[in-house]
């Protein structure tokens, strides 16, 4: 089941990103070394009481004038209500209200989107409390209290904000066709191939890069079968910097893997595989989803018999992260290889399913432990009892041992190639989970 997206919306220095480290602890950041995946502050997944949600900031703000300040919130609130379940509209308190907010609280208002309204920096109740009845005159419900930085009211902010997550989840749940995410930079052919794939012109599709307004849905029937492919992509842009839209690219992103099974990752084979295309990948890494990697505009490009093993080879090296993705190289200008995608998507929604026997997966632990001895340190060696899975979606095995220290992660590398060998598990991610258990007597 998707995660409910809760847009954080708010002008400079009101405490977003002292709201997101409150909300997500460090975690926030993706502190984690794997190569491509953002390290800045863009999306975190916050667990709160028996609910999780994708919180997405909005985007930078540059205080240049009034006039910036406002023209960048109103494209804040564009991303917010195209993209969230619920939109949280930061204020602060010392500043007081501003013009800029009101005008965001009307296009907000409009919407018609659920509005939390929270007011900042609120560090003493008894002091602030007059200040912050002001922010009534915004017309968008009641201001909630918080201090971010000191952790107050952040519980009862999180309870209004999960009492609007849409029953549509519940119900989304039961639809059981696959739903494909198509994600990658602007201007790679996404739309293109969405357009192709369902044999009609349903999404907009231009040179300007970033020209498709919403995350669209596309369905789509190949074989009887049929099938969701969520296209996405920035918002209109008039000549916005680079940064910008790569910020928007990573938002759509995020909020489209959140619901999808699998995840076509377009790259542009003129272009070469590239930093961004890393980044938007280990969203999908990330999340665990079923990944096919589609190279795009594949006839625009000259080829001899090496051409499709550079493309491959450049392609592992920098999503070397994961390397269990499928790659495949088409056009969707000429449909070359479409026929193909189908199939791939159909093996990797099988594989992200996959349940193996445990009788079977501690068979081969034992081969692979044989053949390779455990790690040791200060003369005690790892010991290896038990493997199960305990998941699917992505596959998800726990392991048990003698001491979670001596599991190196080179070994669990090893372990998970192992498994590999033997059920393929072609296309999507593996996760383990080292528990410790104590030595039996």
């Amino acid at each position: 089941m998707s995660k409910p997206v809760v847009a954080v919306v708010g002008r400079p220095n009101v405490g977003k990103s002292t709201l997101f480290n409150a909300l997500a602890g460090e975690r926030i950041s993706i502190v984690k070394d794997t190569p491509g995946v953002t390290r800045d502050r863009i999306y975190a997944d916050v667990e709160w009481l028996n609910h999780s949600f994708t919180m997405v900031d909005t985007g930078g703000i540059e205080p240049d004038s009034k006039d910036v300040i406002l023209s960048q919130m109103r494209e804040q609130a564009e991303i917010a209500i195209a993209t969230a379940d619920v939109i949280l509209f930061m204020t602060d308190v010392h500043q007081g209200l501003v013009d800029a907010d009101a005008k965001v609280a009307d296009m907000l208002r409009r919407s018609h989107k659920p509005v939390v309204l929270v007011v900042n920096k609120v560090d003493s109740f008894q002091k602030y409390m007059s200040d912050v009845y002001e922010f009534y005159n915004l017309g968008i419900g009641d201001p909630l209290p918080i201090s971010a930085a000191s952790r107050l009211g952040i519980g009862d902010m999180l309870e209004e904000v999960v009492k609007h997550f849409p029953a549509s989840a519940q119900e989304e749940e039961e639809d059981s066709r696959p739903k494909v995410a198509i994600i990658g930079k602007p201007n790679v052919g996404k739309s293109s191939l969405v357009n192709k794939l369902a044999g009609e012109a349903r999404v907009i599709v231009s040179d300007i890069a970033g020209t498709t307004r919403d995350a669209i849905d596309t369905e789509v029937k190949y074989n009887g079968k049929e099938y969701i492919f969520i296209d996405t992509a920035g918002l209109r842009r008039k000549n916005k910097i680079k940064e910008e839209i790569e910020r928007y690219s990573i938002i759509r992103a995020v909020t489209a893997v959140e619901r999808a099974d699998v995840v076509v990752i377009v790259i542009d084979a003129t272009e070469g595989v590239t930093e961004q295309d890393a980044k938007i990948a280990g969203i999908a890494h990330e999340r665990g989803k079923g990944i096919i990697i589609a190279v795009n505009k594949w006839d625009a490009i000259e080829k001899d018999d090496k051409t499709i093993y550079k493309h491959t080879n450049k392609i592992r090296e920098i999503l070397s992260f994961m390397s269990y993705a499928e790659i495949m190289f088409i056009s969707a200008k000429t449909g070359q290889r479409l026929n193909k995608m189908f199939e791939m998507i159909d093996m990797v929604l099988e594989n992200n399913a996959m349940r193996v026997a445990t009788g079977v997966l501690n068979e081969i632990m034992t081969e692979a432990v044989a053949m390779q001895q455990p790690p040791s340190d200060k003369g005690k060696r790892l010991k290896l009892y038990y493997i199960t899975q305990v998941a699917v979606k992505p596959p998800t095995f726990v392991i048990f041992v003698n001491d979670k220290e001596l599991m190196h992660f080179s070994y669990t590398r090893y372990l998970e190639n192992r498994i590999r060998d033997t059920f393929g598990f072609k296309g999507t991610a593996l996760k383990f989970i080292i528990r410790e258990r104590k030595e039996d007597k």
